[in-house]
């Protein structure tokens, strides 16, 4: 609704970032609760998939009435939905659907003469919170607790500000959605 009720002839453009996404407990699939792993696929796949709906929903009707400013979906992916890791099935999973609904979403965008560009990123590793989570995890429940624990130790994290300012730099390429 806030979407619709803006008016499109002052905006320049219009862009949607899908940046969310949690990890159920640090454990083997089987010590995760079932309401956990659906949390984490409503937040990690579900909601931006919504969300992208509603907002190509709307800023495809601006396009159909004469409104000719890019339109853009920018998906935060992680390495963890290119890469399998014991005990973050559910993130992992989220984050692997979020790239493949992206590639299905851009195969369609690119359909119409209207369509909006799309692309799923995975900005590298952040000094988040989620960095945090995993490093203070009991490595009998995650086997890969020594590699967070080391790129911090080696200061191989991207700051927040950094990770965002790269990000937005990466929105204004000219090749954006193309790959």
């Amino acid at each position: 609704r806030w979407l619709g009720s803006l008016h499109a002839t002052e905006l320049d453009s219009a862009t949607l970032i899908n940046n969310a996404g949690v990890i159920p407990a640090i454990s083997p699939l089987g010590g995760i609760a079932a309401s956990d792993l659906a949390n984490a696929l409503r937040v990690g796949l579900e909601s931006p998939m919504a969300l992208t709906s509603a907002f190509l929903r709307v800023t495809g009707r601006w396009a159909q009435q004469g409104w000719s400013g890019p339109r853009k979906v920018l998906n935060i992916s992680s390495g963890l939905g290119r890469r399998a890791m014991a005990s973050q099935a559910g993130y992992c999973a989220a984050k692997a659907g979020m790239d493949h609904f992206t590639r299905c979403l851009a195969l369609e965008e690119a359909l119409k003469p209207d369509g909006a560009r799309v692309c799923s990123l995975a900005p590298g590793v952040i000094d988040t919170d989620m960095q945090v989570q995993l490093r203070g995890a009991a490595s009998t429940a995650f086997p890969d607790v020594g590699n967070f624990i080391g790129l911090k130790d080696k200061g191989l994290l991207s700051s927040p500000d950094g990770a965002a300012a790269q990000v937005l730099g990466y929105l204004d390429r000219a090749d954006f959605g193309a790959n």
